[in-house]
C-alpha cells in the first residue's frame, strides 16, 4: 500500500509494508537514469518519509535490470549543446535538506535526514548520480557482480550530488580520489573490500528487505537516536557527541517503550 500519494507508474514508487517503506526508482527502460521528475520524486518521497512516524526502516532499489545508470543521457546532451550547462537547478524556495540546496544533492542527502535506517539494494549498475544516491543511505547491499563507478570524470564533470563530501568518509580520501580521478568501474566484491558497500548478496534487494524487516522489529526511538548519534561521529566536537549520547540514553531509559522491552526480555530470561 502507499501511505502517501505517488503514482504507481511514476518515476519513483513508494510501497509500505508494516513498518518498512520500499522506495523504487522506476524508469526500467532507461536503467533508472536520473531526470528531473525522478530527482523531484526522490526528494518528495524522502521528505514525506522524514515525517512518517510509523516507518522504522526504508529500502531503496531500482526496478528492472539496474539500480541506476546515472544522469539521463538527454541531460548530458543538453550540457554538450550548451543549453543546460549544469546539473538540475536548485529549488526556487532556497530550502536546504541536509545542508543541500541543489536538487541533485537533495536527492542523495534527503536519506540522511530520514530519521530511521535507510538501506540500498544495488544490482546491475550504480553509476555517477546513481552511486551518489546510494552514498546518502546508511547501509548498501550489492550483488558481487554489480558495477559501481564515480563516472563523472568521463564526461569532464565532478560528482556534484554530495559525492565529494560523502565518499571520502566511507573509503578514505585516497581511495575516493582514485575512484573520482579515474572513473573506473568496481565490482560489488571490490566495493565491499574498500568499504563502498556494506554487504554482498546474490539477491541484494531481497537481502535489503530482509535486513529492513529485522531492523523494523526494534523500537523506533532507539533507531532514531542511534542513527543520529552515529551520524554525528567525527562531524561534531567529541564533547557534543558525548553529551548527545547521554541525553539520548536518559530519554530512552525513561520511556515506557524501553521499560516494556526490558520487562519482556526479563520474562524470557526467567522462562529459560
Amino acid at each position: 500500500m502507499l501511505n502517501f500519494a505517488m503514482a504507481n507508474d511514476g518515476p519513483v514508487i513508494v510501497d509500505v509494508d508494516g513498518a518498512v517503506a520500499h522506495v523504487q526508482l522506476n524508469r526500467p527502460d532507461k536503467l533508472n537514469a536520473l531526470d528531473s521528475p525522478m530527482f523531484e520524486g526522490l526528494v518528495f518521497a524522502g521528505k514525506r518519509l522524514m515525517s512518517d512516524t510509523d516507518i522504522r526502516s526504508v529500502v531503496i532499489s531500482g526496478n528492472g535490470r539496474a539500480f541506476c545508470a546515472g544522469l539521463d543521457f538527454k541531460q548530458f546532451a543538453r550540457i554538450a549543446d550548451g543549453a543546460g550547462g549544469r546539473a538540475p537547478a536548485p529549488p526556487a524556495n532556497d530550502e536546504r535538506i541536509g545542508g543541500a540546496k541543489a536538487l541533485g544533492q537533495q536527492a542523495a542527502l534527503v536519506w540522511s535526514q530520514v530519521p530511521v535506517p535507510v538501506i540500498v539494494g544495488i544490482h546491475g549498475v550504480a553509476y555517477g548520480g546513481g552511486l551518489q544516491i546510494a552514498l546518502g543511505a546508511d547501509i548498501r547491499v550489492a550483488s558481487p557482480d554489480a558495477g559501481l563507478s564515480v563516472m563523472e570524470v568521463q564526461w569532464g564533470l565532478i560528482p556534484d550530488m554530495a559525492g565529494t563530501q560523502l565518499l571520502p568518509e566511507l573509503v578514505g580520501r585516497d581511495v575516493a580520489k582514485d575512484l573520482t580521478f579515474t572513473g573506473r568501474v568496481v565490482s560489488g566484491s571490490e566495493a565491499a573490500s574498500i568499504g563502498l558497500v556494506t554487504r554482498l548478496s546474490d539477491d541484494p534487494v531481497a537481502a535489503a528487505m530482509e535486513l529492513a524487516r529485522e531492523i523494523a522489529g526494534h523500537d523506533r526511538n532507539t533507531l532514531r537516536h542511534a542513527k543520529a548519534l552515529l551520524d554525528m561521529a567525527g562531524r561534531v566536537p567529541l564533547q557534543d557527541g558525548l553529551d548527545a549520547e547521554q541525553h539520548a540514553i536518559n530519554e530512552l531509559l525513561a520511556s515506557p517503550a524501553v521499560s516494556a522491552i526490558a520487562a519482556e526480555r526479563l520474562q524470557k530470561l526467567r522462562g529459560k
